[in-house]
């Protein structure tokens, strides 16, 4: 009788400390760095032990969740000995009842009780176990740390070098359960995704393309220049010397109209790279978060993304990873303009973006779209020009004369073209 007191009074002593590593396991996840601040204003000490786990919450919670496992597995064992000794009942029936008694307890005690106190007296439960939360991950995390290498090392992928137990994910339900509850309106959680989503974004994903730069040769005198950026509308042109590959720097239309204001000779005297700025290059595989913080911290807004080869690839702005943040921005000039406008018989205003197929079909001209390796209508221009169309560039195809109308957005990027057919003007 003795030793089945004993196994129930372990097997309910090991539920209390598992109750307690995940209430303290809940608490630690959600401690603000912003919130022990201001407690620290007021209780200095319990700020000091709050900041000691908030510095490195995913090495705390892989030792409790380690310690949690170990704990109910314990609590179990002690549980089914008792019952052995208690029941003369056949020991698969014995297991059982401990298993069903085990399930009740881990989703009363430790999945609903623990978890909604660590959820709402985040600060005190975190405090109060940090006495022995601390010791406790100094013992067990080289374990826990070597049982991470090994779950990365037999699972798919490159993992999680600190665990996958504190993640995104569970911050994306809290997220969820804010908007269900109108804490947070959802254009709200939706940025705040995205915000976390830019980590796994990288350069490439948000670049302007190769295609669809503008860019003006080193050796273009200032009026060229000044010409190029009032018909594309971009206030930055990169600037190339042999080829696009050959990046030199970057031209700013502002230090254009400033030199030409102060003398006007200079229009024609001056040469693109007697002003062009050094630029920034970045590979395509690099994060847009880091992205973001290295433009910001240089000032720069631009930067050239080169690919594995040292090629370009493309540009990215500020703006462009912005957008993944807050979505497209639009300014007052941006309209919706349907793919296809029909003038008159002989007269078209197309979307850039329209696909070559639709084109045959609106003007009958015949087209092979894998031999021209273009998709679309501006890429049809951009490939007869050699050159990204800008507005007011044309071109003749089969009969009709294609004509890029003037860009709107923020961007100043063509988005429409009139076709009209040669013969049809008047």
């Amino acid at each position: 009788m003795n030793s089945i007191v004993a196994y129930f009074l372990l097997a309910f002593l090991l539920i209390v400390i598992a109750w307690l590593t995940v209430a303290a396991d809940t608490a630690i996840d959600r401690l603000s760095k912003a919130h022990i601040a201001e407690i620290e204003e007021t209780d200095p000490r319990k700020a000091a032990r709050l900041q000691s786990l908030a510095e490195n919450p995913a090495r705390y919670v892989n030792a409790l969740l380690l310690l949690r496992s170990l704990t109910s597995l314990g609590a179990f064992a002690f549980l089914a000995l008792a019952l052995l000794d208690l029941l003369s009942w056949p020991s698969g029936w014995v297991l059982t009842l401990a298993t069903v008694i085990m399930a009740v307890v881990s989703f009363v005690v430790l999945g609903v009780s623990a978890r909604t106190t660590g959820r709402q007296r985040t600060y005190t439960v975190a405090s109060a176990t940090a006495w022995f939360v601390r010791p406790v991950t100094a013992v067990i995390h080289p374990i826990t740390a070597l049982l991470i290498h090994l779950g990365n090392a037999i699972t798919p992928g490159p993992g999680f070098r600190t665990g996958p137990f504190s993640s995104q994910a569970e911050f994306a339900e809290v997220l969820d359960a804010a908007e269900a509850s109108r804490v947070i309106e959802a254009g709200e959680r939706q940025m705040i995704r995205s915000v976390f989503a830019l980590g796994d974004t990288i350069a490439r994903e948000v670049m302007v393309p190769r295609t669809d730069m503008v860019f003006i040769e080193s050796d273009k005198n200032l009026r060229q220049a000044l010409s190029l950026g009032l018909r594309s509308g971009y206030s930055r042109i990169p600037v190339v010397g042999e080829d696009p590959d050959d990046m030199l720097g970057v031209v700013f239309l502002k230090d254009i109209v400033r030199r030409v204001f102060e003398d006007r000779s200079a229009e024609l005297g001056l040469r693109v790279a007697d002003l062009m700025r050094p630029v920034h290059f970045v590979p395509d595989s690099k994060p847009a978060d880091d992205l973001l913080g290295e433009m910001q911290a240089k000032r720069e807004h631009m930067a050239i993304v080169v690919d594995e080869f040292g090629g370009t690839a493309g540009l990215v702005t500020i703006e462009d990873i912005l957008e993944e943040i807050v979505g497209e921005i639009d300014d007052e000039y941006d309209t919706s303009a349907p793919d296809v406008e029909r003038i008159s018989d002989g007269e078209l205003v197309l979307s850039s973006r329209l696909s070559i197929e639709h084109l045959m079909e609106e003007t009958g001209i015949d087209l092979d779209p894998e031999e021209e390796s273009v998709e679309t209508v501006g890429g049809l221009m951009g490939r007869r020009l050699g050159r990204v169309p800008i507005p007011g560039a044309q071109i003749e195809e089969q009969g009709w004369r294609f004509k890029a109308q003037a860009g709107t957005g923020r961007r100043n990027q063509v988005t429409s073209i009139r076709a009209v057919r040669i013969g049809a003007e008047e």
